[in-house]
C-alpha cells in the first residue's frame, strides 16, 4: 500500500468511526478525466441515476485528486474507491487479456456499429466480469471514448518516418509493441509528465481521442495531428468486489441501471465531439495540421497490425485466444446488425 492509500485508508476509517452507519450512504467514484470530458460527463450521468433512485450520494473524484491512474486502481481493490473508471490501457498488467483493445485496427470506427457492439459484446459482457473479479473488481460497462489521433512534431505517412520518433504511450505492453511495429520508439510515461515532456522534446509524439487532445491542449507542444484509423479509445467502470456484492440488491439493481443509463448517454454525448473538438483546435492554433491517411497510406500500418496480433496471443495463450476469436464474431455481429 502506497503512502497516500494508507493515508486515505486512514481518513475513510475515521470518517467511518465518526459517522456511524451513515458513511454507507456516499460512495465514491474516481476517472481519468477532468468533470467536463468523457468519462467525467458519463460519471457525472452515473450520479444522477444514483441519487435520483437510491439514497445513496456519489462523490467524483476526477483526474489527479487521488494521483495517477495506478493510485486510483490501487485505491478500487482496497474498498478505499467503491467506483473507478479505467482504461484497459491501464488495466493490461493486472489483466492481460485486455490488452486486445490495443490490436490495432480490431475495432471499427463506424458509430453506430461500435454502439452496438459494446453493447452487445459477449466478450465484453460474458467473458470479461470473471477476469475483473479475479482482481476483485465487479465489472459494470465499457464504452468508446472516440478515434485515437497521434499528435507529433513532424509530419508523417509512412511506418519509416517514424523511426527514432519517440511515443508516449500508457504503461501497456502491446500498446508498446504496436509502437515498435508502426517503426516508431514507444515510451511509457505517466500522463502528468507528457506536457512537459513535449515540451522539452524528450519526446516527439503521443496518442489520443480529439477531445482529449483539444481539452489537455496537447496542441501547443505538436504541431501535426494524424488520424491513421488504428484504434478507438476504451475505458471500462468497475467497482469494489467486495463492495458490490455486500449490496442488497435493490442497490445491485441500481447501479447496473446507472451504468447502462449513463452508458446510452455518452454515446449520444460523442455524437459529433470530434469534429468540434477540431474546430476548437482549429480556432486555438491555426497552424495545426491535420491529415487522415487514405487506406493505401493505412496499409503498412495494418500489415504491422498482424505482428501484434501474434504478440498479444504470445502474451495471453488460449485464454486471450478465445476472448480474441469471441470479439471478432461479435464484431461481424455488430456490423451486420448496422446494416440490418
Amino acid at each position: 500500500m502506497t503512502f497516500s492509500t494508507r493515508i486515505l485508508a486512514f481518513s475513510a476509517a475515521a470518517f467511518a468511526l465518526g459517522a456511524g452507519m451513515a458513511h454507507a450512504d456516499t460512495w465514491r467514484y474516481a476517472f481519468e478525466e477532468a468533470m467536463d470530458e468523457v468519462q467525467g460527463i458519463y460519471a457525472q450521468k452515473f450520479k444522477e441515476e444514483i441519487e435520483a433512485n437510491t439514497d445513496h450520494e456519489i462523490q467524483l473524484f476526477p483526474y489527479g485528486t487521488l494521483g495517477e491512474s495506478a493510485d486510483i486502481m490501487e485505491q478500487a481493490q482496497d474498498g478505499i474507491l467503491q467506483f473507478v473508471d479505467q482504461s484497459p490501457g491501464f488495466t493490461g498488467s493486472l489483466i492481460p487479456e485486455a490488452q486486445v483493445f490495443f490490436v490495432p485496427y480490431l475495432l471499427p470506427q463506424e458509430t453506430e456499429t461500435l454502439a452496438s457492439f459494446f453493447k452487445n459484446s459477449k466478450a465484453i459482457n460474458e467473458m470479461f466480469p470473471a477476469l475483473y473479479a479475479d482482481q476483485g473488481l465487479e465489472l459494470l460497462t465499457m464504452f468508446p471514448e472516440g478515434e485515437v489521433a497521434i499528435t507529433t512534431k513532424e509530419p508523417f505517412t509512412t511506418p519509416a518516418d517514424l523511426d527514432e520518433v519517440k511515443i508516449r504511450t500508457m504503461t501497456n505492453p502491446l500498446l508498446v509493441e504496436s509502437y515498435k511495429a508502426f517503426g516508431a520508439t514507444p515510451t511509457p510515461l505517466p500522463w502528468g509528465e507528457v506536457y512537459g515532456a513535449l515540451q522539452t522534446n524528450i519526446i516527439q509524439g503521443q496518442e489520443n481521442p480529439m477531445f482529449y487532445v483539444e481539452s489537455t491542449k496537447m496542441y501547443e507542444v505538436t504541431d501535426y495531428v494524424t488520424r491513421i484509423g488504428h484504434n478507438n479509445f476504451t475505458t471500462a467502470v468497475m467497482a469494489n468486489k467486495d463492495f458490490f456484492d455486500g449490496l442488497p440488491d435493490e442497490d445491485k439493481r441500481a447501479i447496473r441501471a446507472a451504468a447502462e443509463a449513463a452508458f446510452a448517454h455518452i454515446i449520444d454525448y460523442q455524437k459529433g465531439l470530434t469534429e468540434a473538438s477540431v474546430e476548437k483546435i482549429k480556432e486555438a492554433k491555426p497552424s495545426m495540421t491535420f491529415t487522415t491517411l487514405s487506406e493505401e497510406e493505412r496499409q503498412p500500418f495494418k500489415d504491422a497490425a498482424g505482428e501484434v496480433e501474434a504478440r498479444f496471443l504470445e502474451m495471453t495463450g488460449d485464454s486471450g485466444k478465445r476472448i480474441l476469436d469471441q470479439m471478432k464474431e461479435d464484431l461481424e455481429a455488430a456490423q451486420q446488425a448496422s446494416q440490418s
